[in-house]
């Protein structure tokens, strides 16, 4: 039986790396076909000519380490997704949505960056349970090492993890994958650096029994189809 696919939806490239990277990896890895979609670039005239190009090469060599299957760029400016219609950007995503008919989807969390509060309410639209999101068993948010613990306590949203993935066998490829991303990689102590995310992977793999773990805030599960990381 061929696996049903699962969709991670990006605002930023390097968003679904430092979020999902070994659940990407561990997911290819049993067979299950990924798409990441890819929703804003850096663009003129708020960013120079060609680090949209650059930065493009740097997410497909960085997919090709995790196995993804499908790389989909909307290409929405960046730092703008707020000021854009509302139709428009959730348009975007809601076709790839519909297109692919994923049985998961990965969401960011509405954390301090503009961008990921946006993209969040798209992809809650694209995957309400109508239509193609009859079919999703699963809705999980993840978490962005850096803006997701910027939210202020209390003021706003606190990420608070329900479900962790064990990637003990694929934070290498997570961090392999990340450091792909040069133009984004900084010097430690900085949270964008892979040192903060393997030591992010192996705290939240603490939390749950296991050597290294990836954790999300699950949205919405259904039963009645087996997933991946149940088989």
């Amino acid at each position: 039986m061929t696996a049903r696919p699962a969709l991670v939806i990006a605002p930023h490239p390097d968003d679904e790396v430092l979020g999902c990277g070994g659940t990407i990896a561990r997911l290819t890895d049993q067979g299950v076909p990924v798409t990441v979609l890819v929703v804003s670039a850096d663009l003129p005239p708020l960013y120079p000519a060609d680090v949209r190009g650059r930065v493009h090469q740097e997410a497909l060599a960085a997919h090709a380490v995790l196995g993804v299957t499908d790389s989909e760029f909307l290409d929405f400016p960046s730092v703008e997704l707020s000021r854009m219609s509302v139709a428009e950007l959730t348009g975007g995503v809601q076709r790839v949505v519909d297109r692919l008919e994923p049985a998961t989807v990965f969401i960011p969390f509405p954390d301090r960056h503009v961008d990921h509060r946006a993209v969040f309410d798209a992809g809650m639209v694209a995957t309400r349970p109508v239509g193609a999101g009859t079919g999703i068993a699963m809705v999980a948010m993840y978490e962005t090492i850096s803006e997701t613990y910027w939210n202020a306590p209390g003021a706003e949203p606190t990420f608070s993890p329900n479900w962790v993935v064990d990637i003990t066998e694929t934070v290498g490829a997570k961090t392999a994958a990340f450091a792909e991303y040069d133009s984004q990689v900084q010097e430690y102590p900085s949270a964008r650096t892979t040192q903060a995310l393997e030591a992010l992977a192996l705290f939240r793999g603490s939390q749950a029994g296991m050597e290294y773990g990836e954790a999300f805030q699950i949205v919405r599960m259904l039963t009645g189809e087996q997933l991946p990381w149940q088989a």
